[in-house]
């Protein structure tokens, strides 16, 4: 299939090499030209601006998947919407605010096309691992993009519809609220082996250990394993951790609904107070874990 990619950065980029790996033809667009310049360099085909990329479909409807940060989702779906021909398709594949989508998939149902939220986790192994990817919106434009879908979900992988719009975006938002507290939980508990009353305790052994075959093997305990293996005491590591959205989207959902999640809370919680200067050894092992699956900067706020 032929699509546009429109954002190449961690995983945009790793979603058009997939792609282009996988025998489809794949139009790059971001808005800095090197990543456009790198991924024709892998087969793709260039297009600097959106109405070059349009262009690369010869007046027929099409197909682009946006990757990029929620703050800019809205802008771009409305420009994509406005060039592009009746009958095309958008999807909308970052981490956005579900809430949003259907006043988003409404305008580009105006403007003659469709939209789908595509909720997508894999972070930067998703090109040898596969990708993870909840859909939401017209269930028979997701049948018509499931060969790209398959693709992106070999070898380990998956993806799957979930209802309406909104629907792909509000499965992943709840993914990455689950994903606060059991990091949270990982990063207490190797604390505990490294300040309890038993001295010198190898920590990444022990998770050597809990990753074979125990209740808490986990890709995020592999994570600590690798990251503790590396630096046992995480000493370059400034413990500042970053909150992205989705916890806090949870939370809010959460408390227009009257559900109590005091585990993502408190998980949400410690990661605002690392950001005011209460750190410890595990906001530093949660930092490591974010670095080590999503490429987020380790001393940074991304």
């Amino acid at each position: 299939m032929k699509i546009i990619i429109d954002g190449l950065g961690r995983m945009g980029g790793q979603i058009a090499e997939k792609l282009l790996a996988g025998g489809h033809e794949v139009v790059a667009h971001n808005r800095s030209p090197e990543p456009i310049d790198a991924m024709v360099e892998k087969g793709a085909i260039p297009a600097y601006t959106k109405e070059e990329a349009v262009a690369a479909f010869g007046g027929e409807p099409i197909l682009v998947w946006v990757m990029i940060p929620a703050s800019a989702i809205d802008a771009a779906v409305d420009e994509w919407a406005a060039l592009a021909p009746e009958g095309s398709n958008i999807i909308d594949g970052g981490n956005s605010d579900y809430r949003g989508d259907a006043a988003r998939a409404a305008r580009v149902k105006e403007a003659g096309g469709n939209l789908l939220d595509i909720g997508t986790s894999g972070g930067v192994h998703g090109m040898k691992r596969g990708f993870c990817m909840m859909v939401g919106g017209n269930r028979s434009i997701y049948e018509y993009i499931s060969p790209l879908l398959d693709t992106l979900a070999a070898p380990s992988g998956a993806h799957s519809h979930f209802g309406e719009n909104g629907a792909g975006h509000y499965v992943k938002m709840v993914h990455n609220a689950i994903e606060y507290g059991m990091m949270q939980s990982l990063a207490e508990g190797y604390r505990m082996l490294r300040e309890g009353p038993i001295a010198d305790i190898d920590l990444a052994r022990a998770g050597d250990v809990w990753q074979h075959s125990s209740v808490i093997t986990s890709w995020l305990n592999e994570l600590c394993e690798e990251s503790l293996r590396e630096s046992p005491n995480l000493d370059t590591i400034e413990g500042v951790v970053a909150e992205s959205g989705e916890a806090r989207w949870t939370l809010e959902t959460a408390k227009d609904l009257g559900i109590p999640l005091p585990a993502i809370q408190a998980a949400f919680d410690v990661r605002l107070a690392s950001q005011q200067g209460e750190v410890d050894f595990s906001t530093k092992l949660l930092a490591a874990m974010r670095n080590k699956f999503g490429g987020h900067d380790i001393n940074g706020k991304q």
